[in-house]
């Protein structure tokens, strides 16, 4: 058991130096702690009686800071005490500068962090005054893992494999231009030292593409608002963020769950890039890659590094790389492709770019999402089969909710996505949303608390199969106003609410995002984050329990599931029943979508 001195060298400033010794305890070693006014001569002499293996010192006072702790490694030098002790310091006087100059051999600076303080009683790593990085504590996680999908219920089980094989029988061997654009930039992408191949295969591309999409690719003609990045910009986020730096922190303050997501997608990769570092640097987990609308409407994709001049972020292999470069190792990617005429082949370049996730959903994205439901359905089979393929797990988002959909439904289709993954070897996970949904606020259904129905909406999946859960998309949805201060609290609610469900992950917005009237704000993303790191703090390991009014609402939610599922599956035919408003109708405020309309073939 190693022996660590604490000692203040102040007069009276010593609650930091009693925080660590009761951590230190805890941790088995034998922390002897000094009282406040300590002196140089007296750590040393104590060192000495006690055989130290560690001194640690802090000082908070700012005047004559540099001559006390200069004077102690002084008297620790002579007394010999340096041969076999390690000094470190740290306080709100200190920086690291101060610490590299007088020669201490860790220095401590900003929040405490008890894994560093360990780490360099240990000498596992050397918590250096240069600031270099150490080695990473975070570990990329699996949100899939441990999990069974073992259902509970056997009805829904049953009318779930009922309605997911009728929907894989009638899509069959029938085909779309997007997903033979997949195979054939699978193709390109296994090709790309052959430049004779490549042409080739490009043309093959070409006649399953949009004509604007043809002219950029014969003549480089850009769409409107879009440009080329200049190298200049390139190198200046490598030269920028290609370089060490100290390890992030989290978000949370006990436990290794939920992850916590945002959303980037600015419009431009290099700002993409600011914007996740600063998210990282602040305890996001993980993010997910927004495209522009028009990316999903049109035939075929772009290549390059592209940026343009509205929300959502050009997908590009290119784009995509640039940006998965400058992700810490243990941040986990999505890209998102749950919607759209290019849903397969954003597979594909997602994988190739390092995707850890991918967002599939058909019930949505071929009703608010905008594409004809039996497009995407095809599609989404397809993306479902390539999901499995490379073993990327899928989320399903609940955001049909936001037209006006009530929850029952919304489930029933994130629980027929589940199905279909399952049954072709992918690792689905459900989103829902946690909201003040417009169905919400016609029916009274938050009027008294927030609290009841969203704790409702979780526990049901408890109770219908074991899967992570993941509320998004963003949590708090249509309860943020253009208050930033308000914005931050509504979503700090949320997200720790799902917290003490046991939420595997959550997906939070930044204060403006609601309401933003142009380009999201790197501050307004650190609002939201400290705000849910207070509150994560607030809360610590407490854990909710269901009121007896939200045990009705589950069990109404669930009993509407099972009813909903029964009307498709007697329908038996997934593709008409979400043209027809079974899981979302046009009386909820959902339309089916019309692009790609009458383009599927077979």
């Amino acid at each position: 058991m190693k022996t660590v001195l604490l000692a203040p060298l102040d007069p009276v400033h010593d609650n930091a130096i009693k925080l660590i010794q009761r951590r230190l305890a805890e941790a088995g070693y034998e922390a002897i702690s000094m009282p406040p006014g300590t002196t140089p001569e007296e750590v040393v002499q104590k060192a000495l009686v006690h055989n130290a293996d560690t001194i640690l010192v802090s000082r908070t006072l700012g005047y004559k800071v540099g001559e006390i702790l200069s004077q102690l490694v002084d008297l620790a030098e002579a007394a010999g005490v340096r041969d076999q002790t390690r000094l470190g310091v740290g306080g709100m006087a200190i920086t690291k500068e101060i610490g590299t100059e007088l020669g201490f051999d860790g220095c401590f600076v900003g929040e405490l962090k008890m894994e560093e303080v360990i780490a360099f009683i240990e000498n596992r790593a050397s918590i250096s005054t240069d600031g270099a990085d150490s080695p990473n504590l975070r570990k990329k996680p699996d949100i899939t893992g441990g999990y069974t999908y073992e259902f509970f219920d056997p009805v829904i089980e049953k009318l779930l494999d009922q309605i997911s094989t009728q929907a894989i029988d009638w899509v069959g061997t029938k085909t779309t231009d997007g997903i033979e654009r997949a195979k054939i930039r699978t193709a390109m992408l296994e090709n790309e030292g052959s430049a004779s191949e490549r042409e080739k295969l490009l043309e093959q591309y070409l006649r399953y593409c949009d004509a604007d999409i043809q002219a950029f690719y014969r003549s480089r003609h850009l769409p409107s608002g879009v440009r080329w990045l200049e190298q200049s910009e390139i190198d200046g986020v490598s030269n920028l963020f290609n370089t060490s730096h100290e390890n992030f922190g989290s978000l949370r303050h006990v436990g290794s769950k939920p992850l916590f997501f945002s959303q980037y997608g600015t419009g431009c990769p290099v700002m993409d890039v600011l914007h996740i570092k600063v998210a990282e640097a602040w305890g996001i987990d993980g993010v997910f890659h927004f495209d522009p609308s028009w990316n999903a409407q049109r035939e075929g994709l772009l290549e390059g590094y592209l940026t343009h001049e509205h929300d959502g972020t050009i997908i590009t292999l290119e784009n995509l790389k640039f940006i998965h470069h400058f992700l810490e190792p243990y941040t986990l990617w999505n890209v998102r492709g749950h919607r759209g005429l290019n849903t397969p082949e954003t597979q594909v370049l997602g994988h190739a770019a390092g995707a850890d996730l991918f967002k599939i959903n058909i019930p949505y994205g071929s009703t608010g999402g905008g594409t004809d439901p039996a497009r995407l359905t095809v599609d989404g089979i397809y993306s479902l089969m390539l999901a499995s393929q490379y073993g990327i797990p899928f989320d399903i988002p609940g955001n049909d909710e936001l037209s006006g959909v009530p929850p029952y439904k919304t489930f029933a289709g994130i629980l027929i996505m589940m199905a279909l993954g399952l049954k072709l070897g992918a690792r689905p996970i459900p989103k829902p949303l946690l909201c003040y949904s417009p169905y919400m606020t016609i029916y009274g259904r938050m009027d008294d608390n927030m609290i009841d129905m969203n704790l409702a909406k979780l526990a049901v999946w408890r109770d219908i199969v074991d899967t992570p859960l993941w509320p998004g998309e963003p949590v708090g949805f249509m309860t943020h106003t253009p208050d930033r201060v308000q914005s931050a609290l509504q979503t700090s609610l949320h997200a720790t609410l799902a917290s003490t469900m046991g939420a595997d992950a959550v997906t939070i917005a930044s204060s403006d995002e609601a309401y933003s009237k142009g380009p999201i704000s790197v501050q307004a993303r650190v609002d939201t984050l400290r705000a849910v790191k207070d509150q994560l703090r607030f809360q610590g390991s407490v854990k909710a329990t269901l009121s007896p009014e939200a045990e009705l609402i589950k069990e109404e939610i669930h009993e509407k599931i099972t009813e909903t599922l029964q009307a498709v599956a007697e329908r038996g035919d997934f593709v008409a029943s979400i043209y027809e408003g079974l899981l979302g109708s046009k009386e909820d405020g959902l339309y089916p979508g019309r692009v790609g309309a009458g383009t599927v073939r077979g």
